[in-house]
């Protein structure tokens, strides 16, 4: 190599438009190679240390954190298949980022616009969630509510359509109802109270299955009704959840089942609260209320409760 070909640590960074610490600190690292040494021990670079300063560089721009530089930069075969490994990985990394600071954001705003009076009530609730928000509590709610022995299958379909995922953008009411869903679930079940409704529980674990698929079809058909509007009514959605009921006990749907179902749904404890703040969770700003599992079974009750005063 030509002595114009090589450069000392100082005149690569020169031309690199890097400092000497760094140049040094990538060298310390073995990432720049050495085309010689002086006759004082000094290392010397060439053209080759320039460009892998240059790809170095440019990659830690990107926030790509040393370890996946390093394999990007040494893996000459597979550098296109680790640097696109790297830079996914790096923007799920930063996806989760940006989610948390918007869900900061808005938890700042909604400190910032409430009440003086509430501030200290609605730091409360803020400072027990996690940034951004965990679905676990809600889960283990919902999991202490399901029959024992429910389907693993049929319990996971439930907890799909049960729990709201926060939204990555969320407006202050969604930050704040979300906390309000997990300071519901997270706070001990009255003594005495069973947490699921005997209608399910007397259902057994095989019948919970029947019994939750059915009404996540009976659910979907209703809503529909719910975002137009519509009255509660009987028609194929009623079908559906009087049915999902009759085959998790083994019945058949007649008029006088359809009685003693409407008995026992008004005898059972209601979780309004929690789906109205689902509700505001699921729904985007400025948009018309989504249905939940929780509005369409209000919806379906009244609709059996005017069925069987019709029929009476």
């Amino acid at each position: 190599m030509s002595h114009e070909a090589v450069w000392s640590i100082g005149e690569l960074a020169e031309r690199a438009g890097a400092t000497v610490k760094t140049v040094r600190f990538y060298s310390d690292r073995g990432l720049l190679p050495e085309a010689s040494r002086s006759g004082g021990g000094h290392r010397r670079y060439g053209p080759e240390a320039l460009e892998r300063l240059r790809l170095i560089r440019s990659l830690r721009a990107l926030d790509l954190p040393l370890p996946e530089v390093r394999r990007v930069v040494e893996d000459e075969d597979a550098a296109g298949r680790v640097l696109e490994d790297a830079v996914a990985g790096r923007l799920r990394e930063l996806g989760g980022e940006l989610r948390a600071l918007r869900w900061r954001e808005a938890a700042l705003r909604l400190v910032r616009e409430c009440p003086p009076a509430q501030r200290a009530e609605r730091l409360r609730l803020l400072g027990a969630v996690s940034t951004p928000p965990s679905t676990a509590p809600l889960v283990r709610f919902w999991r202490a509510w399901l029959p024992p022995r429910t389907p693993a299958r049929a319990a996971a379909a439930f907890l799909e359509v049960a729990v709201p995922q926060p939204p990555d953008e969320p407006d202050p009411a969604q930050v704040l109802a979300f906390a309000h869903l997990h300071a519901l679930t997270t706070a001990p079940c009255p003594p005495g109270r069973q947490p699921q409704p005997d209608v399910h529980r007397v259902a057994g674990a095989g019948g919970a299955a029947l019994l939750y698929a059915g009404l996540a079809e009976a659910y979907e058909l209703a809503g529909p009704h719910l975002r137009r509007g519509r009255e509660p009514y009987a028609g194929e959605a009623l079908d559906a959840y009087v049915a999902a009921y009759a085959s998790a006990y083994g019945g058949r749907d007649t008029r006088d089942f359809r009685r003693v179902l409407a008995e026992r749904l008004g005898a059972q404890p209601r979780l309004d609260r929690y789906w109205e703040l689902a509700a505001v969770v699921w729904t985007p700003p400025g948009g018309p209320p989504e249905p939940t599992p929780g509005s369409a079974d209000d919806w379906l009750r009244a609709a059996l409760e005017r069925d069987n005063a019709r029929a009476a």
